[in-house]
């Protein structure tokens, strides 16, 4: 993976051979390279792979975090403007020396970490603006946060178009804009990294990988600790693949169980990740207010099964009753139903064991994601390889 960033500031000098094979890569709420993994650090990086693979030269343009936690807070807001003036200056120094690339590509512009960088240089160099899973809230349009949604939403009008991987997504910027220009890539991920054969371990062996934080990561640890005290007649194990600030009281939500039941794993990295689900049975993860859930499709293309509520971008990667079973949002009782059932019968775990590896590989592999980006990029951005 290439993490190429043009920090150089020399003579300037105008020049106007443009490659369009060169994309700006910016992803303001974590760069590619951020030392905590999590599921935005590897969309990230995967859409590089994807660009990369259909022979684009993608760089990553700059590494400037933008996240505002506290509205209220205009000295952090306006600290993160003026950094961002001196990426825009920095890079603007560089493209005039060695000429720009074709475009700027924004992944996951929110408002809570919008692009501050990218609509001016578009400006000053006349280049194409694209964003990835941007998404826009309506109960944020207003109030201390008005300002930055407004930000979100101008990047959204002006760009050559706004790349969703939901139905959700798009139906969002749908209503928050009537102009804005928009077009479908399914979340994906490579799968030759989890296709060691599964083991059918004789005692099941219930799995799920999610990071250790407050909110909605923190709703679904609770949902899951409440649902697997329904099943504690039965036979199985829990691995849990995660760290966080909320660590803690994660663990606290398990204290009842009995000892041997919860395995707690800390942090793996993606080879670790995939030996474990080899040796795993059902991944089991609530999802609450999930965007998607990339682990989602790492272990459907492992061939595990998935149980997890049915609500916002789930269904968009787990096909109800094909590649896994999704339960009403909340239902504790029925989640448990859930996995009792896989538990138990195990012709229908094995063939949705079968599914869920194919439904990955038919529908949300790295290959057919880089030829509908390259269309993508083609048609609303004139870009060509």
């Amino acid at each position: 993976m290439r993490f190429a960033i043009p920090y150089r500031n020399q003579a300037l000098k105008i020049r106007a051979d443009v490659t369009n094979e060169r994309i700006a890569f910016y992803a303001p709420l974590k760069p590619p390279d951020h030392e905590i993994p999590s599921g935005d650090r590897l969309m990230a990086r995967l859409l590089i792979d994807c660009m990369t693979s259909q022979g684009y030269q993608v760089d990553v343009a700059s590494r400037l975090r933008v996240f505002v936690k506290e509205p209220a807070n205009s000295s952090v807001v306006e600290n993160l403007k003026i950094q961002a003036q001196s990426e825009i200056e920095r890079l603007t120094q560089v493209w005039l020396e060695q000429s720009p690339p074709a475009l700027w590509f924004c992944y996951h512009p929110y408002y809570k970490s919008p692009d501050l960088i990218g609509p001016e240089l578009c400006k000053r160099f006349n280049m194409a603006y694209v964003s990835a899973e941007a998404s826009y809230s309506q109960r944020r349009a207003h109030g201390d946060w008005a300002s930055l949604q407004q930000q979100v939403l101008s990047s959204i009008n002006y760009a050559a178009v706004n790349i969703c991987f939901t139905e959700r997504d798009k139906s969002g910027l749908r209503q928050a804009s009537a102009s804005a220009k928009l077009a479908t890539l399914s979340p994906f991920i490579d799968s030759r990294d989890f296709s060691y054969t599964a083991n059918h371990p004789a005692v099941p062996k219930l799995v799920t990988v999610a990071m250790m934080r407050s909110g909605d990561k923190m709703d679904s640890y609770t949902h899951l600790a409440a649902a697997l005290q329904q099943l504690l007649h039965k036979p199985w194990t829990l691995s849990v693949v995660g760290d966080g600030p909320m660590r803690a009281e994660v663990e606290a939500l398990f204290d009842r169980f009995p000892a041997g039941r919860i395995q707690w794993h800390g942090r793996l990295q993606r080879n670790e990740i995939a030996l474990l689900f080899a040796r795993s049975t059902v991944y089991v993860w609530p999802g609450c207010a999930e965007a998607y859930g990339l682990a989602y499709l790492e272990a459907q293309a492992a061939g595990l099964p998935v149980v997890a509520f049915d609500n916002a971008g789930v269904p968009e990667v787990v096909d109800a009753n094909y590649s896994g079973v999704l339960t009403p949002m909340g239902d504790n009782k029925a989640f448990a139903a859930a996995i009792e059932k896989l538990l138990d019968d195990e012709p229908t775990r094995l063939r949705l064991s079968r599914q869920a590896r194919s439904h990955v590989l038919d529908n949300h592999g790295i290959a057919k994601a880089g030829q509908t980006l390259n269309k993508i990029l083609q048609e609303y951005a004139g870009l060509t390889t």
